[in-house]
């Protein structure tokens, strides 16, 4: 620790730059970088390497190699190039490998080499060719930029929804620009490109001129041109050795640096730390780097051999064929702490824990200068958050150890383990148990320090902070290769740096870290273990039914794990019988089905609706396989599903009748074809010659059906339209359609008194239903006289209440009272009743000494008129009760 700043370069008075190794490659690369394309994605991610690009000097016979590393140097992949000369190489925001050729054409690649899409960039960019891209990020996504043979550009701002946007024409532009990048301003993309001393600005447009603010005079060229990590900055290098910084818009200037050097730079990015006011550039030429800022001096290393600059959110990644390197400025709490003669708080608390260790009574005097000025929790937070900031386990392990020990955590104890990735298997696609990274035992020593001084420090910070840097240690393991930051692990969140692990099939760290933070299983264990059974079921060398069997023991009932999307992932492979397997795991019947479906197993899928009960999930199915079979083998499918043939039947008959009749036809099914015969008379034909024929056809069915009393009820109503038909010739008006009794009242009410007569002797309707007909339509006429008449033709088969009842119906109390009096004696009283007649009505219940007829008169008795027939009936009563 004594040596610690010895790596601190500063720039200017108020910042410091260090580099520090993060791996010693060991990658085996057998040609320079420089004869490589190489694209290096953010965030620590993979290292893509073309080698054997197409050159002049190399033989065509030499097809090239395209490899893929981790950051540490790990092989991730390895593939001969067999398509076109390609151009450039960029990583999307997903980790995805775009190489774009040379006519235009983009293939995508997984991590693993694994072949993903590809796209086009358009006819025009296939005429003319491309001569320069560039790949970027922006909000929505990944875009390429594409520089054409004919010196026009072609953008697309998000590869994953493919737009293709051509950028206006720059007046008098004849040759290749000398630098170009892509810059991305109010949420659109633009392109900023330099020929000779003019800048030209690109949008969706137009094509402007602009000049950066405060630019040096004497430039006759801009060499080379870098964008900000954030698109917010912009440097300039120019020919007179000059590099202008600035905002993107160019309108405001930062700084200008001369840095003595007019020989173009391989590369040149932006190295500076979130929330900072230092901005500073790093720039590599053959063998040499320089970062440069708002100083008079700048920071010059020595490269010892090809090197790579990768820009990142807080700092520079540099690697080359033997060391990978991190550089960065250092954070504001490492800088207090560790500076020479700091006297900030963090220092002095680092200071008191060094001679604690050594039991010198100074630790006394530095707490107390601390405690005296209030500023113990302070110093407290500075070394957990420059702790944060450290990559070697051991200083993280020397600064929270002071914070914990004057904290008073109340027994939190970090523990980093003796040697990172020991006791782990990594093996790829594994998720047997493991020893974790995370979980080993650590130091507790002192762990008692500083707890009376500070005896209610929130231990939220520190707790964060331990979890953090376990989790950022175990995933910079040689092994996994992923170096994140402290600062770049929380812009990136947990969930991405989960779904990187589970891109590089590390499923066990994957898993050990979603437990450790104790995260939600559908976040974090479940959506891990369906991503291994993802690529579990790529696995061709084993058997369908041990993936089936093994997936399943592993996944088990896991909340948030789908089956269904397993066998998708399966039937994507082309292996139907483990995707079939694996839906068997499956409980929702709604997934099951449309990937049987998908996969031309329909008659699987139509038992899965049916035994799910669900009705819309069979009709679904149904339709399915009645557009995929031909209607001989739909038919037979269907009638070895019972449940599914009812319901067909039933969607049929709303939608198809003629299947319906064809279902009926085939099942022999006469009863139900007579029925449907019937309903097709009506809803179909028009013409009384057509309804008969299908009548005709509906009886000839039910006698098939041996259902006689429907056949002759279907022979009647042959009979009965034929006659409603004639009716309707000779009489006018209209008969059709209308019922037998609504026929004989029709007859009735329009005076054929006779015709009615005959048309219920033909159609034996009985006395009593007649006289019911002729008795209400005659009251509807109010033609009194001939219902009297009609009343004395003969004895009513229906007694003469009724025509009390209708006659009172209709009002009419005198004509009720001529039946009344002809009404039988055991409905004497209720008609007497009806026409009002209350005292007659009593006489004839005293008469016939009935107690309900007695009751029923007395609930008429009402007020004063009726009181008389009251005292007289309950005088009845009381002889009737002495006797």
């Amino acid at each position: 620790m004594d040596c610690y700043t010895a790596n601190w370069n500063p720039l200017g008075d108020s910042a410091f730059y260090r580099k520090y190794e993060l791996y010693s490659m060991d990658w085996d690369l057998k040609e320079e970088l420089r004869d490589c394309l190489v694209a290096a994605a953010p965030y620590g991610g993979p290292i893509a390497l073309l080698r054997n690009p197409w050159r002049k000097e190399k033989a065509a016979s030499v097809r090239p190699v395209l490899e893929i590393y981790s950051a540490s140097g790990l092989p991730l992949a390895s593939l001969l190039w067999k398509s076109g000369p390609v151009v450039s190489l960029g990583w999307s925001a997903e980790e995805e490998l775009l190489c774009v050729q040379e006519d235009g054409g983009v293939l995508v690649y997984g991590l693993h080499g694994d072949f993903r899409r590809q796209f086009s960039m358009g006819n025009e960019v296939l005429q003319n060719r491309v001569l320069d891209a560039r790949i970027f990020h922006t909000e929505f996504g990944s875009g390429v930029a594409i520089l054409t043979g004919a010196h026009h550009f072609i953008l697309s701002a998000n590869v994953s929804d493919l737009k293709l946007r051509r950028m206006p024409e720059v007046p008098g532009l004849q040759g290749a620009p000398s630098c170009w990048t892509a810059l991305c301003q109010d949420r659109v993309a633009h392109i900023l490109l330099a020929v000779g001393p003019d800048l030209y600005l690109l949008d969706q447009s137009a094509c402007s001129a602009v000049t950066p603010f405060g630019l040096a005079p004497g430039v006759s060229s801009f060499l080379q041109m870098a964008v900000s990590f954030t698109y917010r900055h912009l440097a300039l290098f120019t020919d007179t050795g000059y590099i202008w910084m600035g905002t993107a818009s160019l309108k405001e200037k930062l700084c200008e640096f001369n840095c003595n050097i007019r020989a173009p730079p391989k590369q040149m990015v932006w190295c500076s730390r979130p929330r900072s006011k230092e901005r500073a550039v790093v720039v590599a030429w053959e063998r040499r780097l320089m970062v440069v800022g708002d100083a008079p001096e700048s920071i010059q290393f020595v490269l010892d051999e090809d090197s790579y600059l990768v820009p990142e959110l807080d700092g520079v990644r540099i690697f080359s064929r033997s060391t990978h390197e991190f550089l960065h400025e250092v954070p504001v709490a490492s800088e207090e702490i560790f500076k020479i003669a700091s006297m900030a708080p963090g220092a002095l608390l680092l200071e008191a824990q060094k001679e604690y260790e050594k039991e010198s009574q100074k630790a006394d005097e530095y707490l107390r200068e601390i405690q005296e000025l209030g500023q113990l929790t302070q110093a407290v937070q500075q070394c957990i958050e420059a702790a944060g900031h450290e990559h070697r386990p051991d200083m993280q392990k020397s600064l929270l150890r002071v914070g914990l020990h004057s904290g008073a955590a109340g027994g939190l104890v970090l523990g980093w383990g003796a040697g990172a990735g020991q006791g782990v298997c990594w093996q790829e696609g594994c998720v047997c148990g493991v020893r974790s990274l995370l979980l080993t035992s650590g130091s507790s020593q002192a762990a008692s320090f500083g707890k009376c001084f500070l005896d209610r420090f929130p231990p939220d910070s520190f707790v964060r902070m331990c979890q953090d840097l376990r989790v950022l240690n175990a995933i910079r393991d040689y092994h996994i290769g992923i170096p994140l930051t402290y600062s770049q692990y929380k812009q990136l969140t947990i969930q991405v740096l989960l779904d990187r692990l589970v891109l590089r099939r590390l499923y066990p760290l994957a898993i050990q870290i979603c437990e450790y933070l104790r995260l939600p299983e559908v976040q974090g264990v479940s959506r891990i273990l369906a991503h291994w059974a993802c690529y579990k079921v790529q696995q061709k060398d084993v058997s369908d039914e041990d993936v089936a069997r093994a997936i399943n023991q592993k996944l088990g009932d896991t909340p948030g794990v789908s089956y269904s999307d397993i066998a998708a992932r399966a039937y994507g492979c082309g292996r139907t019988e483990l995707a079939i397997k694996l839906l068997e795991y499956e409980p929702r019947s709604g997934e099951q089905v449309p990937l049987l479906l998908k996969m031309k197993r329909s008659k699987l899928a139509l038992s899965k609706a049916i035994e799910s009960g669900d009705t819309d999930l069979v009709f679904t199915v149904l339709l399915h396989l009645k557009n995929e079979l031909n209607r001989g083998d739909f038919f037979m499918t269907l009638r070895n599903q019972p449940m599914a043939l009812s319901l067909y039947r039933q969607f049929c008959k709303h939608q198809e009748l003629e299947t319906l009749k064809d279902l009926y036809n085939q099942d022999d099914n006469h009863q139900e074809l007579g029925s449907f015969h019937i309903r097709a008379s009506y809803a179909a034909e028009e013409r009384i010659e057509g309804r008969v024929a299908a009548l005709q056809t509906a009886a000839d069915a039910f006698y098939k059906a041996k259902n006689e009393f429907a056949a002759k009820a279907t022979e009647d109503q042959m009979r009965l339209l034929r006659l409603q038909r004639r009716l309707e010739d000779e009489l006018g008006g209209r008969f059709l359609d209308l019922s037998l009794h609504d026929t004989v009242t029709t007859l009735i009410l329009g005076g054929h008194n006779k015709r009615a007569e005959q048309l219920a002797r033909d159609f034996r309707i009985p006395d009593k239903r007649l006289w019911w007909l002729k008795l209400t339509a005659l009251a509807d006429l109010e033609d009194w006289e001939e219902l009297e008449k009609f009343s004395k033709s003969k004895k009513s088969p229906i007694g003469y209440l009724p025509f009390v009842e209708i006659c009172m119906k209709q009002h009419n109390k005198y004509e009720a009272k001529k039946y009344a009096s002809r009404v039988g004696p055991e409905q004497k009283v209720k008609a007497l009743l009806l026409v009002g007649d209350v005292a007659q009505a009593a006489d004839v219940a005293i008469e016939h000494r009935n107690e309900a007829e007695l009751s029923l008169v007395l609930s008429h008795c009402t007020g004063a008129t009726d009181g008389a027939t009251a005292d007289k009936i309950q005088r009845a009563r009381a002889q009737a009760q002495k006797k």
